[in-house]
C-alpha cells in the first residue's frame, strides 16, 4: 500500500508558501513517503503548485486533493493538469471534488444544483481529450469545444483522474468516467460495503479497469491525544454540517469527524492502516498532520513511512489509465 500526505497539513506556511510547498514536499520524499497530494483552498492554487513541485522534486507522485469543478472550465483544468504531468514527468495525479453547494453558489456566484450532470459532462469532456487530443461537446451544463489540439509536449500519457465521490451516484459515474475516488470521511466499514463495491461495479460495467480507492484520512501520531482531539474537532467541526459528508458518517455510523481522525501512537496508525487497507483502500493520504506542530507531523510522516509499501507499485496505480489508454494524452 502506497502512504502519502495532503499538505499544507493544517499548518501555515512562516514565508514563501510555494517554497513551503516545495521543502514540505521535499522532506516527505526523503521521509520516504510514496505521494504528496496539494489542498485546493482560497489562497495558493493546487494545480500550480502540482507543476512547480512536480518539476523541482524528484521520486515522489503528486496530486491534488482536491480541485473543485466549479467553476473552473474543463479545458482549463485539462491544460493545468497536462502541464503538471509534464512537469512531474508522468507523476501526477489529477484529484476532482464536486463541492459543497453550501459553499460553492456563494462563493462563485454559479448554480450547483446538478451537480452529477455536470460531473458526467465534465469527466466526459476530460475523456474526449484524453482520445482524441480534441473535443466538440454541447451538455446541458458543459460547452467545449477546441481550437487546436490541446495537447502538452512532455505529457504524453494522460494523468490518472480520481474523484472526491462518496454518494452513489457520484461513485458510479466516476466509476464509468474516472480511474478512481479520493473519499474523505469514509470509515472502514463504509468503504468496504458501500463505496468499494459501488464504484467497482460501475467500472467493471464500463469495461474499466479496477478503480484506485485514495482514501484521505486524518492522522496524528501523538502521546497527548486528548489535546490533539480537541484541535482537530475545532478545525473539523464544519464537515458535519455539509449534507454530504453528513450521510457518509452517517454510513458509519458515527456523526462527529473526530470519531474517524486517527490519533494515538504509533501502534495506533498502524492497526488503522490496517484496516483501512482491509476494508479496500488501495492508497491513503493523510491528512492534518501538522495541526499539532512540526515535531508531531514530523513523528506522523516517519510512522507513516514505515508503511509504505514498493514504490512501483504506486507508479503502477497512477499510470493504470495510460497503460489501458496507450498514446492517448489531453
Amino acid at each position: 500500500m502506497t502512504i502519502g500526505v495532503a499538505l499544507p497539513a493544517g499548518s501555515e506556511f512562516a514565508g514563501n508558501a510555494v517554497d513551503g510547498f516545495v521543502a514540505l514536499s521535499s522532506e516527505a520524499q526523503v521521509t520516504g513517503l510514496g505521494s504528496v497530494w496539494f489542498s485546493q483552498r482560497g489562497d495558493v492554487d493546487a494545480l500550480s503548485i502540482a507543476a512547480v513541485v512536480g518539476s523541482r522534486v524528484e521520486g515522489i507522485s503528486i496530486g491534488t486533493s482536491v480541485v473543485p469543478i466549479y467553476p473552473r472550465h474543463p479545458l482549463v483544468v485539462a491544460s493545468q493538469a497536462n502541464t503538471a504531468q509534464a512537469a512531474s514527468h508522468g507523476r501526477f495525479t489529477l484529484g476532482l471534488g464536486l463541492g459543497a453547494p453550501s459553499l460553492v453558489e456563494p462563493g462563485f456566484g454559479v448554480d450547483a444544483s446538478r451537480t452529477i450532470r455536470h460531473l458526467r459532462e465534465y469527466l466526459t469532456v476530460l475523456g474526449e481529450l484524453a482520445e482524441h487530443g480534441t473535443v466538440d461537446f454541447a451538455g446541458e451544463t458543459v460547452v467545449a469545444k477546441t481550437l487546436r489540439p490541446a495537447t502538452v509536449a512532455g505529457a504524453e500519457t494522460r494523468p490518472s483522474i480520481v474523484v472526491a465521490a462518496m454518494g452513489p451516484q457520484a461513485l458510479r459515474v466516476t466509476g464509468e468516467l474516472a480511474d478512481g475516488t479520493l473519499p474523505y470521511l469514509a470509515g472502514p466499514r463504509t468503504l468496504s460495503e458501500f463505496i468499494v463495491p459501488t464504484i467497482a461495479e460501475a467500472a467493471r460495467a464500463a469495461n474499466r479497469p479496477t478503480p484506485r480507492i485514495v482514501v484521505a484520512l486524518a492522522a496524528v501520531v501523538t502521546d497527548d491525544v486528548g489535546r490533539v482531539r480537541s484541535k482537530f474537532a475545532e478545525q473539523s467541526a464544519f464537515y458535519g454540517r455539509i449534507p454530504s459528508y453528513q450521510a457518509v458518517l452517517a454510513r458509519e455510523g458515527v456523526t462527529d469527524p473526530t470519531d474517524l481522525a486517527v490519533i494515538g501512537d504509533e501502534s495506533v496508525l498502524a492497526a488503522a492502516i490496517e484496516r483501512y487497507r482491509e476494508a479496500g483502500a488501495t492508497e491513503i493520504v493523510l491528512t492534518s498532520t501538522a495541526i499539532d506542530g512540526e515535531a508531531t507531523r514530523q513523528r506522523t510522516w516517519a510512522a507513516a513511512a514505515a508503511h509504505v509499501g514498493d514504490s512501483a507499485s504506486f507508479q503502477a496505480a497512477t499510470s493504470s489509465a495510460s497503460t489501458q489508454l496507450a498514446g492517448e494524452r489531453w
